[in-house]
């Protein structure tokens, strides 16, 4: 009977399980779509039962592309998923509320009265980040507020694969990567009550779930969940990790000075450290290992920006032909010649000052979809060597330059992140990468891989690209006139929003 790992990556968006062979090459995938709400402006809800059933599909589909006839081929289930956000359930674990996504951006008013006290520069110190939006400390904030009824229901506040693995097993836990998300102190990788007490929520420390070691077996499939999923009753079910270190272990990005970058929903950028480097402009969070950390420069301006223009524009494909195809012939036709049209990738929010927008300049009557697919493009590769030029300032990186996520799909798009970071970038031949991680957690934790950098589950082949010089030039222009419009449009921003 073979023996199979499953990884279970709960994104943004979309749910993935996938099956791996002992060697963590993929063997099976099931992915489901969950849908997103916004009841108001700013908010970005799911449905957390969605969550689940979507979770469950994936995983009887996964099960069935794998040819899997009986559960017991799995040998065990790691998980990861989208941090941030909250996932807040009552004492008979049924969701609360429903769940508050890391695009979520209602909190920016908690943020505006933080900002200039003096809960911003002790923030950063005592847990190595300032809080943003959708951070649980914002959040939470937010609901104590506005929703005070939420929190006092309100047993166990989580994250989102956590609420998968309570489903799963019926037990309750996070992991050191997740933990660290508000609530942990930078330098001990524990929660800290000071943190709590100075966001004003010092009452709710009782509801952190208690944190596990990445690797270790949180608990079993139930039988009920065992009867929803296919999978066997008792089967292990590991930790996990955060969607971005689980991305950065499926690709090999766990060196320190190794640069990763995660084209998803998210723009996130990063690096692992053996040291706490702190600076405004990144978040330093728990690594998988102890005494590690993941220095992350991240923004909710990535990929998200062409499902977006893609669902109000659209673009054309014939059956079983990839968008990425399609949009590649459209791109390279408008290629050559300096960037004409400049496009902020803001629709969900920025690492700038808010209310920082999705913003297109250098409109004119004679540009065509593919102008326009040209500098969204392109304006998402300028977010993240922003966000990069940030980590490069102070943290050395040294070693390679790994991309992984939906751009990572595009040719046209991974040589854009070669030639505007002026960079040799490596796209493994990995195709989910944080449902790669999660398997090898879970690999590690029975016993089936030494740990996440064991020499049989290391990535090998892939594409490569090198910077062109002219290329360069052009990215290089085009990403001044881009920073200049971020700090010209403030004003014009502040008044679309109403400030």
């Amino acid at each position: 009977m073979r023996k199979l790992l499953l990884g279970l990556d709960a994104g943004q968006t979309v749910t993935k399980a996938v099956l791996f062979d002992a060697a963590g090459r993929q063997v099976a995938k099931g992915s489901i779509k969950v849908p997103l709400h916004t009841p108001r402006p700013c908010w970005v809800e799911r449905d957390m039962n969605q969550v689940w059933e979507a979770a469950q599909q994936a995983i009887r589909r996964c099960l069935a592309d794998g040819g899997v006839t009986t559960g017991r081929e799995v040998a065990a289930v790691g998980l990861s998923g989208h941090n941030d956000g909250l996932y807040a359930v009552d004492a008979r674990h049924e969701p609360v509320r429903a769940a508050i996504s890391a695009m979520d951006t209602r909190a920016h008013t908690v943020l505006d009265g933080w900002r200039d006290t003096p809960v911003w520069p002790q923030a950063l110190a005592w847990s190595g980040q300032v809080p943003f939006a959708a951070s649980p400390a914002a959040v939470l904030a937010w609901l104590k507020s506005h929703e005070p009824t939420v929190l006092e229901r309100s047993r166990w506040l989580m994250f989102c694969k956590d609420w998968l693995r309570l489903k799963l097993t019926g037990e309750v836990a996070t992991d050191p990567t997740e933990a660290s998300a508000s609530f942990t102190d930078v330098h001990t990788h524990a929660y800290s009550r000071p943190l709590l007490d100075l966001y004003g929520l010092g009452e709710l420390a009782g509801k952190l779930p208690p944190v596990l070691p990445c690797e270790a077996v949180a608990g079993r499939v139930t039988a009920e969940a065992a009867a929803a999923t296919g999978l066997s009753v008792g089967t292990p079910i590991v930790t996990g990790a955060h969607d971005v270190d689980a991305a950065a272990i499926g690709i090999g990005g766990i060196t320190p000075g190794d640069l990763c970058l995660i084209a998803g929903t998210f723009s996130v950028n990063q690096v692992v450290s053996d040291r706490v480097v702190i600076d405004p402009r990144w978040q330093v969070r728990n690594f998988v290992r102890p005494h590690q950390w993941m220095s992350m420069s991240t923004s909710p301006a990535s990929v998200a920006n062409l499902e977006w223009f893609l669902r109000v524009v659209g673009v054309p494909t014939a059956p079983g032909e990839s968008v990425h195809d399609v949009i590649a012939e459209e791109v390279g036709a408008h290629l050559a010649g300096p960037s004409e049209v400049l496009f902020h990738p803001f629709i969900y929010g920025s690492p700038h000052s808010w209310p920082a927008s999705g913003t297109f300049l250098g409109l004119r009557g004679w540009h065509t979809r593919g102008h326009l697919l040209r500098a969204l493009l392109e304006g998402v590769v300028l977010n993240h060597r922003w966000h990069v030029d940030a980590l490069s300032s102070a943290l050395p990186i040294t070693g390679a330059t790994r991309l992984t996520g939906g751009a990572a799909r595009s040719e046209t798009w991974a040589q854009m992140f070669s030639d505007a970071l002026n960079r040799p970038i490596e796209v493994p031949r990995v195709d989910e990468s944080a449902a790669r991680g999660a398997a090898l957690l879970a690999g590690t934790a029975i016993g089936m891989f030494t740990g996440i950098d064991d020499t049989r589950a290391l990535t090998t082949g892939g594409r490569s690209y090198e910077p062109d010089a002219g290329r360069v030039a052009v990215l290089g222009e085009a990403y001044q006139a881009y920073l200049a419009a971020v700090d010209a449009l403030g004003p014009v921003w502040s008044r679309l929003a109403g400030g």
